[in-house]
């Protein structure tokens, strides 16, 4: 086997294994770039860093980092100003306990959907759906599996017009806005939603017939009465409003405003030499958050007493997020780079003479490596996104289904056990993976395999 094959495949088991140990993958990628680059032979490291790796991590930044850094500051008062919690208790309330999974997956689902970050939403969820268990003797073991399902898999993936990241990476590739493929995108996040759900409400029961109740667990910090910024949270109607407004507002700019502009100058050298196809998507995002954040604080100025510190709370919580996810991008460059990589790109793309399916088992592959949609969907298309692109003209496929394929895909193997999301959810539940993972692994890997196949086959149907 070439040495320089045997290099990337090193690497990429280290960084998979190294990151299931727990070390920042801001230290890991660009060491096991490297790492692959010397096995490579030939291959300048230094030059290799500065102007490879660390080109390719700039890169992103410039591209994302005002959605990333606009969301946590979203996500960030959306739970100081408790509306993400008046939300929750609004769809508990409404379903009640002989609910309760559905009642959890709903919760997550609206407050990801309306932007609010999976990370916020499992704190602001957790101990509602807790105190829900428990009331109707459902074991907790399930609870991990229904913020799972909620946060991180059709909400994210799936439905069209979400303000998620991984619904804008594919938009610069494939010239797309957040709503591509609406319906075969709808359709998928259908399957994810009444698969998932089916799937828990079974375990449930199954549990019930055992004689399985709530079960016997050691007290978390997270069992704690969630103390918002204010005594008074808002009326659900308030509270929904700036989630709503971000869906909105993300159409009317996607479909209206942006293209009524006069977008001319963008051929210009100083403005990147560009067309309003490889900017329109998140210039549609930037401007629905922007004043998603502005309606949130005029709702809820009063509850957030220290706005102030809420906004550099979500500013700084931003940073590690979008710096984790460049670093992997300028892991995959590097990689790219390579003359070995070369037979992996080959490999790939001779999985099927169908892009849609080049593409699905190139980035669940990686997304499943890095044990991170965003980052291995910004791999994958960052190495092969032009050879898809060119694929997909030669043989007639829409663009927009590329988008939601590549998405889709990024929401599969990702969820493996070393994936961060997970890690950290089993953590605020007070769980491991032995308890709690096998659910995890059916609802947020699983199904949405299935509903990126569904997706697959019916858009390649419609060719």
């Amino acid at each position: 086997m070439d040495l320089g094959l045997v290099g990337i495949l090193l690497s990429l088991c280290l960084l998979m294994y190294l990151a299931y140990r727990g070390i920042n993958v801001l230290i890991l990628a660009p060491l096991l770039a490297l790492l692959a680059a010397l096995l490579s032979g030939g291959t300048p490291l230094l030059g290799t860093y500065t102007q490879v790796f660390m080109a390719a991590l700039g890169g992103y930044v410039i591209k994302y980092f005002p959605l990333f850094l606009l969301g946590a500051i979203f996500g960030k008062l959306m739970a100081d100003s408790g509306s993400a919690r008046a939300i929750a208790e609004w769809i508990v309330s409404r379903l009640g306990g002989q609910h309760a999974m559905t009642a959890v997956v709903l919760s997550c689902g609206v407050l990801t959907y309306g932007g609010v970050s999976l990370f916020v939403v499992a704190f602001a969820v957790y101990p509602i759906a807790n105190e829900l268990c428990r009331r109707a003797d459902i074991p907790k073991r399930l609870i991990p599996a229904a913020i799972a399902l909620g946060s991180f898999t059709f909400t994210m993936t799936a439905l069209p017009g979400t303000p998620a990241i991984q619904n804008a990476i594919p938009m610069p590739y494939f010239g797309t806005t957040p709503f591509a493929a609406p319906i075969l995108g709808t359709l998928a996040g259908l399957i994810m939603f009444f698969g998932g759900t089916f799937w828990l409400n079974r375990r449930a029961a199954a549990a019930a017939a055992k004689g399985e109740g709530y079960g016997q667990h050691e007290a978390v910090a997270a069992d704690a009465p969630d103390r918002d910024a204010t005594d008074h949270p808002p009326a659900f109607a308030i509270a929904i409003a700036p989630a709503v407004s971000v869906i909105v507002l993300n159409a009317l700019f996607t479909y209206v405003i942006i293209p009524w502009m006069d977008t001319s100058y963008l051929a210009e050298e100083q403005y990147g030499a560009t067309d309003i196809s490889s900017v329109r998507g998140i210039w549609a995002i930037i401007a629905a958050l922007v004043l998603s954040i502005v309606l949130l604080v005029a709702l809820n100025y009063r509850r957030l007493p220290r706005l102030k510190d809420s906004i550099n709370s979500g500013t700084m919580g931003s940073l590690l997020p979008v710096f984790n996810t460049a670093s992997e991008v300028g892991y995959g460059a590097t990689i790219a780079a390579l003359p070995a990589f070369a037979l992996v790109r080959d490999a790939v793309l001779g999985v099927s003479s169908n892009p849609l399916v080049s593409v699905a088992v190139s980035t669940n592959v990686l997304a499943g490596i890095t044990g991170s949609a965003s980052g291995g969907m910004s791999i994958a298309l960052e190495t092969l996104g032009a050879q898809f692109m060119e694929l997909a003209q030669q043989q007639g496929i829409d663009p927009g289904l590329m988008h939601r394929v590549a998405a889709l895909s990024s929401g599969g193997f990702d969820a493996l056990p070393h994936n961060g999301a997970v890690i950290t959810l089993l953590a605020i539940t007070g769980l491991n993976h032995k308890q709690s993972y096998g659910d995890i692994f059916v609802v947020a890997v699983m199904i949405p395999v299935v509903a990126t196949i569904a997706v697959i086959l019916l858009g390649s149907l419609a060719l």
